[in-house]
């Protein structure tokens, strides 16, 4: 919660998102699995994107409301103008200009994955409906606080496959083979 919850957490309060806002979150993995469950908790619309068709029913058991394929292009066309705020937990390029026609005008692409390579936008994209990119890192001491205590009000909680010590390279074989869920832990075994 120090690492992952912290970081897709800090959004909501640094932005004063709405319990009637609707977000989507990009990437249903380490960081993307908790902040559907924060703004499930929330009180928002929350919507899924995800490549990994085996995560869609996964991602709705976390609190999304709707799941769309992050690499189908006409599913995300169909959601043209309706999200508030889109948080990114991916590390990969995607087309970013398409993921802005799905923002509402004063909607926001919010970064906390770190994309290795330059954002490719139109600034056309930004400028018409007046909308935003950022990025952030973790929260400050008092949004630590304040997330620790509404997961404990909502039972929220990283799901987390634990490896011993001495399987360290299975579990990264894991975590590379794209299979974790959704977090992996280190216990001592000696």
């Amino acid at each position: 919660m120090f690492c992952g919850g912290i970081t897709v957490f800090n959004p909501l309060v640094q932005f004063d998102i709405k319990p009637t806002s609707k977000v989507a979150v990009i990437g249903i993995g380490g960081l993307g699995h908790l902040a559907l469950q924060f703004l499930n908790a929330w009180g928002c619309e929350v919507t899924a994107f995800t490549s990994s068709e085996s995560k869609f029913d996964e991602a709705k058991s976390m609190g999304a409301h709707h799941v769309i394929n992050s690499i189908d292009a006409k599913q995300i066309e169909a959601a043209n103008s309706r999200f508030d705020l889109i948080i990114s937990t991916v590390n990969v390029k995607l087309d970013w200009n398409l993921y802005l026609t799905t923002l509402t005008p004063k909607g926001r692409l919010h970064f906390v994955g770190a994309t290795l390579e330059p954002l490719n936008v139109g600034v056309f994209s930004l400028i018409g409906g007046q909308k935003s990119i950022s990025g952030s890192p973790v929260g400050s001491p008092d949004t630590i606080k304040t997330m620790l205590d509404f997961a404990n009000q909502h039972s929220i909680e990283p799901l987390v496959e634990e490896f011993p010590m001495s399987q360290v390279n299975e579990a990264i074989a894991h975590l590379e083979s794209g299979k974790a869920r959704y977090r992996i832990v280190l216990k001592a075994d000696f």
